[in-house]
């Protein structure tokens, strides 16, 4: 990929790598290290420091490969800033060193040592330890190193006030992607293109079919074909394509002027960089044309049409024209001079055949034609009979390539593996007239080999857990089918294990990111080497594991069971000292406890879960009569995520009125909305089980979205109806009100249900203004900035002050039910509520007093002259449709 055209937020590293070199290499001599520097995307900033001599060592022991995956572990995720890795020289590492900005890349160091202490297997090696080389340091030396070379690099982008941008894939691998997809797209398009040589269609409608393949696939926005008249030098437009959004070139289209570059005998390419004259640059500008290709028709020695192709959008004004778009243009206006010829010379049947055979031979794949009827073989191109000479010679091409075609299939294509060759090829077939009437097959091969090599190699990199070199959580489902149907089939036993570490976060977070790696590599290795389970050990992610035990090692279950606790039982050697990390594990038999992937997986984890919940550091089998709150909260947290996925349509919203009661008749002036949830899964679930779930699980945010929408669009409507503003009162905890971008949430929702800012009205609990921290206040002002008013929630419940009130922009403050439940026995309830009115005056809030439910406590707070009242006085929180009817 080249790094100068594509917008990198390493650039501003660039522009100072003179410096960043020194400095690179000033480290290198102090900490006796050979290191390079890389960008945000992978390309290298600078090369490595160190002596010429023995750079060659180290680059062939740490090659690209090496380097990409270590760049990627510490770029890819937020858990890892920093990594360490073992080469193939034992007493040499490799490290990764990222300086992140909020949680993004900006430049990466790759930092190799030698140690002079190293503890490794010589089984294990092929190469000898370096012991020769200018640069040798110790291992803590080295680690030191890298943590002074982490904190002095976060400072140093942190300084520049660098862009922040994840990083992006490897070039070689994209540009390989790319490349696959365009030839293959563009094979595809050549094909349904030359079928239309058989089409009984009207020309035009052919002609405008083309141009609009062409137009699409090179994204281009206009494209034309003009007649010109023999008698006159005027000329018609035949037939005109126009992208969405794109004005038409002509409005008129008979008698025209021709543009200055229809009319040649060769086809015309005119791109921003064009050399022109005035006139000619006047009539492109007139036609707002930023780039033009003009191809000629030819019909028997004439050029009645020509086809051009031309960019009018602003956004594409430098557009140049690439030689391989040029190529499809021209060998598909080929097929389309063809088809007109077809069209008018019927009988010249020669004719036809010696250009298609032209445009044929000139595509970039194998093509074969053959009688369906008679299995003749019509034609093969210059690439078939070069690539498959001797399957043309021994007439093989039928059982070779159509042999899996189904029998009624018209057109399609398929993958086929050729072991004589070891190549495999991608066949696309289409049945239609040949030049002579005939029904062919008509099969076009490319070849994929390539393709599939690279296909498979991802395909192994998307089973493996990269940094434990276990299998991943996608290959244990794979292999966990298998093991369930063996067992099955031969009437045997299995078990799944479901193990999660106790407590490893604060390793992680105590020693440091390296160490909690060095760990899990550590238990990786020691689960794998246990008999009986080498091959089925997977990391399901984080700190969790899945060993299943086959069936053919069912027989040695105690000992792996016993295995697995000595493990556990003896201490990890970390950072200079000793530390233990014990294990809960759920275990599960199969196919006796379960057949399936999912329901195994599942019970495992509940046995897990029970394990962790009896003390942890133990081994929990599944049984039915494990705690039914631990399998409700398994399934709860599988149903929420399943509905959030779903788009939150199990979660509805209800709604309870507020009331003005200054007048002689209470008046509906808004709404509070309440969430529900109806799960397809658990029917009805009550709100204080799953909205504290959904907070843990960090799903409120796109919950709460949901409902402040849903709520909005009800508003809109309902005040339509009414011909009056009324508000909608949404709850907003401190995680949703945290969220970056929940200001522009909020502004859409208003936009979008047609209501005015101020008739939203977020309420938040007092004990947020508890929390009043800068980051809180600043989040409140910019949304009452916006317009949308906020609202105490549950005053009086002993959190706030009359301090916090005046600090915050409220608009409404909410006395709690606690307090409106105690009007008619306690004074100091009715003497709170007249204090909050005399102090609403000053800031400028509404009182609204909740949990109102009888017609004396409305008489009461009348008398206090309280405004607004909410409450089961005048109905529970309903659905949107019986709040509709009730009080609209």
């Amino acid at each position: 990929m080249d790094r100068d055209t594509r917008k990198n937020p390493g650039n501003f590293i660039r522009l100072k790598d003179k410096e960043l070199r020194r400095w690179q290499d000033s480290f290198a001599a102090m900490a006796g290290v050979y290191l390079c520097c890389l960008d945000s995307s992978g390309e290298k900033i600078t090369d490595f420091s160190g002596d010429l001599l023995e750079l060659p060592t180290i680059k062939k022991a740490v090659d690209e490969i090496h380097i990409r995956n270590i760049f990627q572990r510490v770029t890819e995720g937020e858990l890892e800033d920093q990594a360490v890795e073992r080469t193939m020289i034992p007493n040499l590492r490799v490290a990764a060193v990222a300086a992140k900005l909020d949680g993004q890349p900006q430049l990466v160091w790759i930092v190799c040592a030698i140690l002079k202490d190293a503890e490794y297997e010589p089984d294990l090696y092929t190469e000898q330890p370096i012991t020769d080389f200018s640069y040798i340091t110790s291992e803590k030396k080295f680690y030191n190193s890298l943590d002074f070379l982490r904190v002095t690099s976060v400072a140093l982008v942190g300084a520049l006030k660098s862009e922040n941008q994840a990083a992006a894939s490897t070039a070689e691998n994209f540009k390989r992607s790319e490349d696959f997809k365009l030839s293959f797209h563009r094979a595809e398009l050549m094909t349904e293109i030359v079928s239309l040589l058989d089409s009984d269609d009207e020309i035009e409608d052919i002609m405008l079919n083309i141009l609009k393949k062409i137009c699409e696939y090179l994204d281009i926005s206009n494209s034309f074909i003009c007649r010109m008249h023999s008698e006159d030098d005027l000329m018609d437009i035949v037939v005109q394509w126009t992208g969405q959004g794109v004005f038409r070139l002509f409005e008129e289209e008979k008698d025209l002027d021709p543009c200055w570059f229809i009319g040649h005998p060769q086809m015309i390419a005119v791109s921003s960089s064009t050399t022109m004259n005035s006139g000619e640059k006047e009539q492109l500008q007139d036609l707002g044309i930023k780039a033009v290709v003009s191809v000629p028709i030819m019909i028997s020695d004439q050029t009645p049409f020509y086809a051009c192709f031309a960019e009018t959008r602003e956004d594409n004004r430098g557009k140049d024209w690439l030689v391989d778009d040029i190529k499809f243009i021209n060998d598909s206006i080929k097929i389309l001079q063809n088809i007109i010829t077809k069209r008018i010379q019927k009988n010249s049947i020669a004719s036809s055949f010696q250009s298609l055979e032209a445009v044929l031979d000139n595509v970039g794949s194998s093509i074969y034609v053959r009688c369906m009827k008679t299995d003749e073989l019509l034609f093969a191109n210059r690439s078939l009979r070069k690539h498959f000479a001797k399957e043309l010679q021994k007439n093989k091409l039928k059982d070779l390539f159509e042999g899996n075609i189904p029998p009624r299939s018209h057109s399609g294509n398929y993958e086929i593996y050729y072991d004589e060759k070891d190549r495999w090829y991608d066949l696309y077939y289409t049945r239609i007239k040949w030049v002579d009437d005939r029904l062919v097959s008509l099969c076009a091969i490319y070849e994929i080999t390539e393709k599939k090599i690279y296909q498979k190699r991802i395909e192994q990199q998307a089973y493996t857990d990269f940094l434990t070199g276990l299998f991943n959580r996608l290959c244990c489902e794979r292999d966990l089918v298998t093991y369930i149907e063996q067992a099955k089939k031969k009437g045997t036993k299995g078990m799944l294990m479901y193990l999660d570490l106790d407590d490893f976060k604060k390793i992680n977070d105590g020693l440091g990111h390296q160490y909690g790696d060095i760990l899990l590599q550590d238990i990786s290795t020691a689960i794998k080497n246990i008999d009986g389970v080498q091959n089925s050990c997977y990391r399901m992610g984080g700190d969790e594991f899945v060993i299943i035990v086959p069936p053919e090692s069912y027989d040695k279950l105690d000992s792996i069971l016993e295995e697995i606790r000595r493990a556990f039982a003896t201490p990890w050697y970390l950072k200079d000292g000793d530390y233990y990390c014990t294990m809960s594990m759920g275990t599960v038999e199969f196919p006796t406890a379960g057949d399936t992937v999912e329901e195994l997986i599942r019970k495992s984890d509940i046995a897990m879960y029970e394990a962790k919940k009896s003390g942890k550091n133990r081994i929990s089998q599944y049984s039915e009569s494990i705690d039914a709150s631990t399998i409700r909260r398994l399934d709860m947290e599988k149903a929420m995520y399943k509905a959030v996925e779903d788009g939150c349509k199990e979660f509805s919203v209800h709604f309870q009125p507020l009331m003005d009661i200054k007048g002689k008749n209470p008046k509906v002036v808004g709404a509070e909305a309440f969430v529900r949830w109806n799960s397809a899964i658990l029917g009805a679930v009550s709100p204080s089980e799953f909205i504290s779930l959904a907070e843990y699980l960090g799903l409120i945010n796109p919950i709460g979205e949901h409902v402040f929408r849903e709520a909005a669009k009800c508003c809109g409507k309902w005040s339509k109806k009414l011909r009056r503003k009324i508000s909608i009162h949404v709850n907003m905890s401190v995680v949703q009100l945290m969220q970056p971008d929940i200001a522009g949430k909020l502004k859409t929702a208003v936009e979008e249900a047609g209501i005015e800012p101020s008739q939203m009205v977020l309420d938040v609990t007092e004990a947020l203004t508890m929390n009043n921290t800068e980051r809180t206040k600043g989040a409140m002002e910019k949304i009452s900035e916006m317009g949308v008013r906020l609202s105490l929630d549950d005053f009086g419940t002993g959190y706030s002050s009359i301090n916090g009130l005046r600090a915050l922009p409220f608009a409404t403050v909410k006395v709690d039910r606690t307090i409106s439940s105690q009007l008619e026995k306690e004074e100091y309830a009715k003497s709170l509520i007249v204090s909050l009115m005399d102090l609403s005056g000053a800031i400028g809030a509404s009182v609204c007093v909740e949990g109102v439910e009888e017609k004396t406590q409305i008489d009461i707070l009348k008398g206090l002259k309280v405004p607004l009242v909410q409450g089961e006085y005048f109905g529970k929180p309903m659905p949107a449709e019986e709040f509709e009817k009730k009080y609209i």
